[in-house]
């Protein structure tokens, strides 16, 4: 039987569990199990892939992205400039960590970008923004990036004005503001200016639409939540653990 699974702390919500018990019945593969392994302290890790020698690869969640990868043998290039990883694969006794997130987000932006969206402002400068930004490098669009606290290369909310905004025709959403259960705050950007030409991208998927989306929608902005870029990159997740 081939093993993968899901290590963070705690798991009680698990996508990915989920996902691929749908996939594997689905899709007829047979021969595979996808299991949580709710792992209190990173220490414990070594011991997780001694005591299940048929785990062939782990997706990582919260809180272990960075706290993993003094464990980790090798990295894609993402992984590495991002210093984060949600997917590792074993392949002998080496561990090579990766990052599904830019796969994800990448592969579920890409269809709805148009000829205007060339610069990108980043909301939040957090974990998820790193992912955000190595994506968006790849797709040769420029970015700001906006937080509530001033760090270096990074501009205020506060800041953003009806220029700006006129620029910046890509506006994700990268910050928890905005998830269930708080689902009428948003993001404190300047929405009226928003226009059609803008593209509102929004990292979460619960609710489904989102306040900042909404606002946006209400503008003529298309929008987009993030619940393809979970599926994408639990995919690709399966891609690299099968990859020869």
């Amino acid at each position: 039987m081939r093993l993968f699974g899901l290590i963070g702390f705690p798991l009680s919500h698990s996508f990915s569990k989920g996902f691929f018990a749908d996939k594997f019945s689905q899709e007829g593969i047979s021969g595979c199990s996808y299991e949580n392994f709710p792992i209190p302290d990173i220490d414990q890790f070594p011991d997780l892939w001694k005591n299940n020698p048929q785990l062939e690869g782990l997706n990582v969640t919260i809180p272990y992205k960075q706290a993993v990868i003094p464990f980790l043998d090798d990295f894609s290039e993402a992984a590495k400039t991002i210093g984060a990883v949600n997917c590792i694969r074993k392949q002998g006794n080496k561990l090579t960590g990766h990052n599904t997130d830019v796969i994800g987000f990448q592969r579920s932006l890409e269809p709805l970008l148009q000829p205007q969206h060339t610069q990108a402002l980043i909301l939040g400068a957090g974990g998820a923004a790193k992912a955000v930004k190595f994506s968006l490098e790849q797709l040769g669009i420029t970015y700001t990036e906006v937080s509530r606290k001033y760090f270096t290369g990074t501009i205020l909310y506060e800041s953003l004005n009806e220029a700006i905004m006129k620029e910046h025709t890509l506006i994700i959403n990268t910050t928890p503001v905005g998830m269930y259960p708080n689902v009428t705050e948003a993001p404190p950007i300047p929405y009226e200016f928003i226009t059609p030409q803008h593209l509102l991208y929004d990292l979460i998927y619960n609710p489904a639409e989102t306040q900042f989306m909404q606002n946006g929608a209400a503008k003529g902005a298309t929008v987009k939540n993030g619940h393809e870029m979970l599926i994408l990159q639990a995919e690709a997740s399966w891609e690299i653990w099968n990859a020869r």
